[in-house]
Parts: C-alpha cells; sequence; structure tokens
C-alpha cells in the first residue's frame, strides 16, 4: 500500500479577546474604516458599471483610495491600518466574483449595527505575536486573550471580530499540512430528519436538541422587553444587548452538538453516505422553516465534508432526485409514503420510513458512480467513489452523547 501524501489544508483557531476601553475604541475606530472603505467602493463599483457598462478592478480601487487618503478631510483614513483598507477592497472584489458565479448573493453595504470585523495579514515585519496571555493587533497594542488551545501550523493571517452581544474575538487561519489517514470503520448510510435528526442505517438514532424551540419562550420575553424600550435610550441599547447575548447562546449551543456529532461519525466510520437536500428550497415551506434553520441540516453537513477529508473518512454525497424513502431496501419495490411504519406489498419487510432511507442511501453511495440503483435503473452520484459492500460492516460502534 502507497504511503499517504500530505496536503496542505487551512484551519482556523478562534479565540475570545478582552481589550480594554481604550484599547476597544481603537477597534471601533478601525472597524469604521474598514467598513467606509468597503461601502465607498461597493457604490462606487456599482455606479461606474451603470455609466460606462464597465467595472472597476481590484487594482483600480487600491489605486484610488491612496489619492482619496490625500484629499482634504480624509486624513483620518491614514491614522488606519493601510493593508486591512486593501483587504477589505479584496473582500469586495471577491464578494463580487462569487456573485457572479452564482455562490452568494449580490454585495450588500455593511452596517455598523451588523457583525463587526477586520483582517491582518501575515507579512514581513507583521507576524503572529502572542505572550504572556497577551496577542499583538496592529495599531491597538497587545489584548488579553483567553487561548485555551494551542495554535498548529504556519499562521495566515488574523480577524479581529466583535459579535452584536458586544464580545471580542480574534480567528487566526493556519496554513496545515495533514496527512489523511486511511479510511476506516464499518460504512454508514444517513438520513437526516427533524422528528430524529440523524437515523444511520445500523439502526442508530440521533433526536434533534432543538436548541431554538426549547430558548424560544425566553427571546420572546426579551423580544417584548425590547420593543417597549424608547428608541435611542440606553435601556434599549442594554435590552438589544441581553436579546443577541441569548441568540449567541442558542447559537453556540447548536455548534457545539454538530461538532461532537460530526467528529465522532467520521472518526467511527470509513464510508459516510447522505442525501444531497435542497435546503433552500425546502426553507421556503413555513410551516417548516423553523425546525429545518434549528436542526442546521446544512452546517452539518458542511463539517461533515471538510472533517472527512481531515480524518480520512469518504464522504458520498447521494443525488437529491434518488427516491430514498420510496423505495424497498430489502426487494427494490416502489412504496408509498402515507405512514412512518409499513409493510411492503411485495416481500413483506415491515419498514421504518427513516432507516429505510439510511439503507437505500449506503447502498446508493456505495455503488459505481454510474451503476445500478436501488430499483436497478442507472444511477447518478454527485462524488465518485468506489464500489464497496452494500451493508455496514463490523460491529456497530455506540454514540456517546448526554445530550441525545
Amino acid at each position: 500500500m502507497d504511503a499517504q501524501q500530505s496536503t496542505t489544508r487551512y484551519r482556523a483557531y478562534k479565540y475570545r479577546i478582552y481589550p480594554t476601553a481604550a484599547q476597544a475604541n481603537a477597534l471601533a475606530f478601525h472597524f469604521g474604516a474598514v467598513r467606509y472603505v468597503y461601502n465607498r467602493y461597493r457604490a462606487a463599483r456599482e455606479g461606474y458599471y451603470q455609466d460606462t457598462g464597465e467595472t472597476l478592478s481590484e487594482a483600480d480601487c487600491c489605486l484610488d483610495l491612496t489619492d482619496h487618503k490625500r484629499e482634504a478631510g480624509n486624513e483620518w483614513l491614514q491614522q488606519a491600518y493601510n493593508q486591512s483598507l486593501q483587504q477589505a477592497i479584496r473582500d469586495l472584489d471577491r464578494a463580487y466574483r462569487n456573485f457572479f458565479a452564482g455562490r452568494a448573493r449580490y454585495p450588500r453595504f455593511k452596517s455598523k449595527r451588523s457583525h463587526q470585523s477586520i483582517r491582518y495579514l501575515f507579512a514581513g515585519s507583521i507576524q503572529l505575536r502572542i505572550a504572556n496571555g497577551r496577542i499583538r493587533i496592529p495599531k491597538v497594542g497587545y489584548v488579553k486573550i483567553m487561548q485555551h488551545r494551542r495554535i498548529e501550523g504556519t499562521p495566515k493571517n488574523m480577524t479581529v471580530s466583535k459579535s452584536k452581544s458586544g464580545k471580542f474575538f480574534v480567528s487566526i487561519q493556519c496554513e496545515v499540512d495533514m496527512t489523511p489517514s486511511p479510511a476506516i470503520g464499518p460504512e454508514v448510510g444517513i438520513d437526516l430528519g427533524l422528528k430524529t435528526f440523524v437515523t444511520l442505517s445500523d439502526g442508530r438514532t440521533i433526536d434533534p436538541p432543538k436548541h431554538l424551540r426549547k430558548a424560544e419562550r425566553r427571546l420572546k420575553r426579551l423580544q417584548r422587553r425590547l420593543s417597549r424600550k424608547r428608541k435611542g435610550s440606553a435601556n434599549r441599547r442594554k435590552a438589544k444587548v441581553l436579546l443577541a447575548r441569548q441568540h449567541e447562546k442558542v447559537a453556540n449551543r447548536r455548534a457545539d452538538f454538530l461538532h461532537k456529532l460530526s467528529r465522532q461519525l467520521v472518526e467511527t466510520h470509513g464510508h459516510i453516505g447522505f442525501e444531497n437536500l435542497y435546503v433552500k428550497g425546502m426553507l421556503r415551506n413555513h410551516s417548516l422553516a423553523k425546525s429545518i434553520v434549528d436542526a442546521g441540516w446544512g452546517e452539518f453537513v458542511r463539517q461533515l465534508e471538510y472533517k472527512g477529508d481531515w480524518y480520512g473518512c469518504k464522504i458520498i454525497m447521494v443525488d437529491r432526485w434518488f427516491a430514498s424513502s420510496k423505495t424497498c431496501s430489502a426487494c427494490n419495490a416502489a412504496l408509498d409514503l402515507s405512514d412512518r411504519r409499513w409493510a411492503c406489498q411485495q416481500c413483506g419487510a415491515l419498514h421504518d420510513r427513516d432507516l429505510n432511507a439510511a439503507l437505500n442511501i449506503l447502498k446508493q453511495s456505495t455503488a459505481r458512480t454510474v451503476g445500478i440503483n436501488a430499483r436497478g435503473n442507472m444511477s447518478r452520484c454527485s462524488k465518485t467513489t468506489q464500489p464497496g459492500n452494500l451493508t455496514a460492516s463490523g460491529p456497530p460502534v455506540q454514540l456517546r452523547f448526554p445530550f441525545a
């Protein structure tokens, strides 16, 4: 067997920082300068295209920024970190490229009431410096940091951000040489749902934690308190922070659950197949939209993909049009979806709808890219994979979740 070759991956380490009042004011100034540059050239690019039918490039905007800072009334921009201002222009250019490639929506103006951030690139004399529990931020100084884990790899850039709840964070992106381990463990198919968050083809299920539903009563109470406060008052600002902190707690709990579950799945399985769901389209169903967002399907799939790449687990997406819930996993007969549990009219097999779908997804994901599907027809698979066993191999691995 050939030795595994190391590949370059990017990994981010996020820590909370505690700036002093003076440092928080300095960061607010830099946030404002970056936001001003982004919004200025967002409007300039759109106006230039409407007037001439052509677009401004990233280089054109950077050249104009140099002249703009020298104009009367704009001297305050010279106090900002120039590299971060240019990075804002690069971010805007990338936003336009993502829009025209169909990967994102049209770039919008940044608001000071939303998430604030500023990025620093590590190049030349600007390097990552952390000493005695403090991190150096250019033109701000050494800021207290809660470094709960060690940084691995070569630091490439650093993003300082401020959440709506008023907390400051720093995210350090590093370049890491990783050697993916060979795929080990049994094969498994996964069916995502709302009644059960995850149904595995070996019969195990994970119930949805429903973090938003559980916190909904508290959120409604805080929202009512906010709506009663007079606009522009100090009490309204305090109520707004309390509401933002509660939303942040819900998001953190959901992220913690998804990270733990996805990590265990890729570590205990060598092959994971799941359905390529069209989550954006499913959100148009307003009866299910809140539950779908609360479940976090999209984020869960994203974590499975990149963690599978890290830990050597094959992640295979089955085409969304594959009838996983309408096909008998025992005899390939067509089924109805009137009940969650039913017996196949042809072979008499008793089926649970979610488990049956997980079994069909496993069979489809382990088949050839263009082969025979569960009904005996030509199939389509979103990613190429080698043929494997049609059933899970090895003893089942118990998932351990105190919160499941």
